[in-house]
């Protein structure tokens, strides 16, 4: 429906994020041979944002024209839209301290097991820099 929705409004950035993601939906389909999990087509956005990330920084890097970077950009944004909401700032840092209570972690060493259990109770979807930083300063 969205797809449809930006061809009709001759959104070519919307319409060319979109087909992407849904070509890569597919192919992930067809790797696993059944249908995707919620998880599963998360991780699959998650790929391609890391991947049109990494095109849009060399982009930015080669100094390609504007209007490919702004594209790359715009297509960054539309595919994060796609994602569930991120667990940040003053919710991340309370979900931060929670699981130190739970996990009893008082160690740099142990910093795995908080962001495994960070992991397990966001679903992935957490500032994981923005956590291990949050980290770093609260573990000796």
């Amino acid at each position: 429906a969205a797809m449809v929705e930006a061809m009709k409004a001759k959104d070519k950035a919307r319409k060319d994020s979109l087909s992407m993601l849904l070509s890569a939906l597919k192919n992930a389909e067809i790797d696993k041979r059944s249908p995707l999990t919620e998880e599963e087509a998360d991780a699959v956005v998650k790929k391609e944002i890391k991947q049109t990330k990494e095109t849009l920084e060399g982009s930015i890097k080669a100094g390609n024209n504007q209007e490919r970077t702004d594209l790359l950009a715009a297509q960054v944004e539309i595919l994060e839209s796609y994602l569930p909401k991120q667990v940040s700032g003053d919710e991340l840092i309370a979900l931060i301290e929670k699981t130190l209570t739970e996990t009893g972690a008082t160690s740099k060493k142990e910093m795995g097991k908080v962001m495994g259990a960070l992991t397990k109770a966001t679903g992935g979807n957490f500032d994981k820099a923005a956590a291990a930083a949050e980290l770093g300063k609260r573990l000796a």
